[in-house]
């Protein structure tokens, strides 16, 4: 993709001398146009180049980081602005494998719960397969290397970016979800908002982008512009009346969700409503599954000033934390979740059910027509979630289903020998380099 050139001229007075300043601004789409590909764009403003966003996917699609790679050693600094996969996916495989080394910077939940969606996505891979592409040391790695701030909180660079300044603002959607602006010698204002909420939720505020005026370049997407919320309020009733007729009837329900983004306005909504006797769902039971669950949870605990002004004054007036579950069960593996009793709601990663709980319990529940399965989130094309929107009444699906078994026996002999070849060849390697 070509990159798009902007010059943005300025004008300085000094002792009535009239000094044009021209700054280039280039800007470099590497995934995330003309389709709904992860975020991940190279902003040049002069020579400094910011990679914003590090996005990938459940299946790790090469093809979405390729380009990427071709620039690595170019990127000066990286802005994360929400924690899921779509945003910062790639950050532990570029860091790891393809030695990014530069500042990344993003907002303090940012930093804590995209650790945490990372750690569930590399432990639902691991769980099923010999998964390669990046370690757990590799998202450490990569999350030492994050430098974090909190909302207007205003970074000025140095060397190459002297004279830039970068501030997260709220983009709702998501805790510490950003808005960044970049600004080139307190005159030039760059704007990168993607998937921003201006709504307001139960856990969260909603963006600030009304507020800025009339920025030099706005780098935004268009993925909802075309699509017609219902009103919250009735999007909550049909949830909650789908769950109950469902549980009423003897069966499970599985709602597909993400690790520590989404989750926590769907978690929040369920154990108050839980909590109610008129609502019905006090004799059924109600569970979180994902790899770090708790650790989920009690981030979210300690990140309530991140939130809507609504649970502040709950959390306040109160001296109660909103998430602090009274019904929520937290699991961390399909043996805790069978001990949960039946009917259940299962709130599970991951959302495009390519991997993860969700799928696992996709397998086991989608035979049985008294179960429902809910989705959260439309997904990427091509993954599970997405062909069961599309195809809402389709009865049959194939799936490749993956488990990590034993080896025994023959099986076992021909890995062995293909592990002492392996460890020869390195041998003979090393004894080259040596030699």
């Amino acid at each position: 993709m070509s990159p798009v050139s902007l010059k943005v001229l300025t004008y300085l007075c000094f002792t009535q001398v009239l000094i044009r300043m021209t700054s280039i601004i280039k800007l470099l789409p590497l995934s995330g146009v003309h389709g709904e590909d992860p975020h991940c764009y190279i902003l040049q403003v002069d020579e400094f180049k910011f990679l914003l966003d590090c996005g990938w996917d459940e299946n790790f699609n090469m093809a979405h980081i390729k380009e990427l790679k071709k620039h690595i050693h170019q990127i000066d600094s990286v802005l994360l602005s929400y924690p899921d996969i779509l945003h910062l996916g790639a950050l532990p495989y570029v860091v790891g494998k393809c030695n990014l080394d530069c500042p990344i910077y993003s907002t303090i939940p940012v930093y804590k719960m995209g650790q945490m969606f990372m750690y569930d996505l590399y432990q639902s891979r691991n769980n099923i397969e010999d998964f390669d592409l990046f370690t757990l040391d590799d998202v450490d790695a990569a999350f030492d290397k994050i430098i974090q701030l909190k909302y207007s909180q205003t970074i000025n660079l140095k060397g190459k970016g002297q004279g830039i300044a970068i501030t997260p603002l709220p983009g709702g959607h998501m805790i510490g979800g950003a808005i960044w602006k970049i600004v080139k010698d307190g005159e030039e204002d760059i704007i990168y908002a993607v998937d921003f909420n201006h709504k307001k939720e139960r856990h969260l505020n909603g963006c600030i982008l009304e507020t800025i005026n009339r920025p030099s370049l706005l780098i935004t997407d268009s993925y909802n512009a075309t699509y017609l919320q219902p009103r919250r309020r009735l999007r909550d009733e049909q949830l909650m009346t789908n769950v109950l007729q469902t549980l009423r009837n003897g069966g499970n329900v599985l709602i597909a969700v993400d690790t520590a983004g989404r989750v926590l306005e769907l978690a929040h909504m369920m154990d108050q409503i839980w909590r109610s006797q008129d609502s019905g769902l006090m004799s059924y039971s109600l569970a979180l599954l994902n790899n770090v669950s708790y650790n989920v949870v009690e981030f979210a605990k300690s990140q309530v000033e991140w939130m809507s002004d609504k649970i502040m004054r709950s959390f306040e007036g109160l001296k109660g934390n909103p998430f602090q579950f009274k019904h929520l069960q937290l699991c961390h593996s399909l043996s805790e979740l069978n001990k949960v009793s039946e009917p259940k709601v299962v709130l599970a990663s991951m959302p495009g059910m390519e991997c993860g709980f969700s799928r696992d319990l996709f397998i086991q529940w989608c035979g049985n027509p008294r179960n429902s399965i809910i989705l959260t989130s439309r997904s990427l094309p091509g993954s599970l979630a997405r062909s069961l929107i599309e195809n809402p009444n389709q009865r049959a699906i194939e799936l490749t289903i993956r488990r990590r078994v034993r080896l025994e026996g023959a099986e076992l002999e021909e890995h062995m020998r293909k592990e002492k070849e392996k460890e020869l060849e390195a041998a003979r390697q090393r004894a080259e380099k040596e030699a």
